[in-house]
């Protein structure tokens, strides 16, 4: 069969495949000029001269489908040196190799009039379009564009079997009645995007009973509902546009709003926090779901204990997720934009804020909870807001929030210090400073259990060096130190939750919510008042 003729069937059918053509050679190798089809599985037809490095250009082939990305492939045919393929003829070649046949693939749940728009507005755009339904004549071919693939079964249950439904799909359920059936069997799969055209009565109504049913709070979060922006449609047409754009949004990875209000051409919802601590990131999770845009400087390995609830475990994993909103460590400004452009919090190694004077913020954040001044002083930005400790209003900052808890705690200080640290945690069910755990000795931090564990007085949970660290009292982990870390003697390595089940180590503790409240109060009085 003729290369091009298969690729075409196979671009038409939608099935991933890939393209090697030969684009540079040198000296004796098998071919000059050539092209090779390569499936996913490896498959080829055609060929680019045999041999090892024939072999290697099916590997990097198969690897870019998998990857959804070009690239280029130099080989050399010798036995050492670089780009070697374990060969003697002595030439060399370029190989570059392009993906095709990945159309994201939108699924359409329901025929009526909303998804026939949808199929349409979405058919210019790319997608590999396929539409279900129960009933027969909802599915003339007429309502849909040409190539549209359609699905009919007795149930909306058998609808969705027979779709088969994958990972990376985007789907959309809008049916007349059957939405609650289609929701319970798509909302625990991992989707691309799963939406819901349904009123807001109605969608409150589903997700009580998911909750009931078991969903997590997770899968709920995936589940785009009501669907759509709220730009006044009202026709069908409108409707789809509506969805489309924020499916569009989803695909490619942008936070949305107005091209205008791009943070680099308008500063001022930049904020930037030092820190990136468990209640650092309460403040940045309630800044950021009020429409700011955050980035977080710390240290590469911060020594934090609370490290579920903080987007401080990002510096260590690359990436991090609390409540929902995620952050990723990133190595440059352009970087940290281009997260922001994405909705996900940016992380930069910087403890000195060196690249403040390029991401010139209107606020800056001090939440690093050091109980003392680490160097924030208000020329810093505009607007400087810092936590606890160490700060006086009106001389390094514009505000301080109170940070011990009490009556005062989340009070909003114009001039004037916080409360002196006490140096004694807070109460748990009559426990204090007891549930604290601090390194015995010096040494390298090295646990036993993971946080969200359930310990009892007296286990072993972790050492430092060559000293056991022992639970001081029964209940869970709420806060371990990340291994690997070198502390010093009385250094405060992990927190035991004297509640056990009851705690709670995957969402932001009240206080970080008090305090990030205050903060949110801060910045918008002090930008009212400039």
């Amino acid at each position: 069969m003729n290369l091009f003729s298969h690729a075409a069937r196979l671009e038409q059918e939608n099935t991933p495949f890939a393209i090697a053509q030969i684009i540079e050679s040198r000296g004796s190798t098998p071919r000059h000029q050539a092209q090779m089809l390569v499936m996913a599985d490896g498959q080829i037809l055609g060929t680019i001269g045999g041999g090892m490095i024939e072999r290697l250009v099916i590997e990097e082939a198969v690897a870019a489908i998998g990857e959804r990305k070009p690239r280029i492939f130099h080989g050399r045919m010798a036995r050492n040196g670089e780009h070697a393929v374990g060969s003697d003829c002595g030439g060399a070649m370029s190989v570059y190799i392009d993906v095709y046949g990945l159309r994201p693939r939108l699924v359409l749940i329901g025929a009526g009039h909303v998804n026939r728009a949808l199929a349409h507005a979405a058919a210019p755009l790319g997608f590999d379009i396929h539409v279900g339904d129960c009933f027969e004549g909802s599915l003339n071919p007429d309502h849909f564009p040409a190539g549209t693939h359609l699905k009919q079964a007795d149930t909306i249950s058998a609808v969705i079997e027979a779709l088969a439904i994958e990972p990376a799909n985007f789907v959309i359920i809008a049916t007349n009645h059957q939405d609650k059936e289609a929701l319970d069997r798509l909302i625990s799969r991992p989707l691309g995007y799963l939406g819901l055209l349904a009123s807001k009565r109605k969608v409150q109504t589903f997700t009580q009973t998911l909750r009931q049913q078991g969903v997590s709070q997770e899968q709920l979060q995936r589940l785009h509902a009501p669907i759509g922006y709220n730009i006044g449609a009202e026709t069908p047409e409108e409707i789809a546009i509506s969805i489309l754009a924020e499916l569009l949004q989803v695909k490619n990875g942008k936070s949305g709003g107005l091209m205008q209000d791009d943070v680099r051409l308008k500063r001022d919802q930049l904020v930037v926090m030092r820190g990136s601590g468990d209640i650092a990131t309460g403040v940045a999770l309630r800044l950021h779901n009020a429409g700011f845009k955050v980035v977080m400087l710390d240290l590469d390995k911060p020594t934090v204990i609370r490290r579920t609830v903080a987007f401080a475990q990002g510096m260590f994993d690359g990436e991090t997720s609390v409540e929902g909103v995620r952050a990723k460590r990133v190595e440059s400004v352009e970087q940290a934009f281009e997260q922001l452009d994405r909705g996900i919090i940016p992380l930069l190694v910087d403890p000195e804020c060196a690249f403040l004077s390029e991401l010139k913020p209107r606020y800056l954040v001090d939440a690093i909870l050091a109980k003392q001044n680490l160097g924030t002083h208000k020329e810093m930005a505009p607007i400087t807001v810092a936590l606890g400790p160490g700060f006086e209003a009106g001389r390094d900052c514009d505000a301080v929030i109170e940070t011990n808890r009490g009556h005062h705690l989340g009070r909003v200080i114009y001039q004037g210090p916080a409360q002196p640290n006490t140096g004694i945690p807070g109460v748990i069910e009559g426990h204090s400073a007891r549930r604290v755990v601090r390194a015995p000795a010096p040494g390298v931090m090295k646990s036993l259990i993971k946080l969200g564990d359930l310990v009892q007085e007296g286990d072993v949970i972790a050492h430092v060096g060559d000293a056991p660290i022992i639970a001081p009292l029964s209940g869970m982990v709420r806060g371990l130190l990340s291994d690997g870390i070198e502390v010093p003697v009385g250094f405060k390595i992990g927190d035991i939750d004297p509640r056990g089940e009851r705690a709670d180590a995957t969402t932001v503790s009240d206080k970080a919510r008090a305090i990030g409240g205050a903060v949110l109060e801060a910045m918008m009085h002090l930008a009212k008042r400039r």
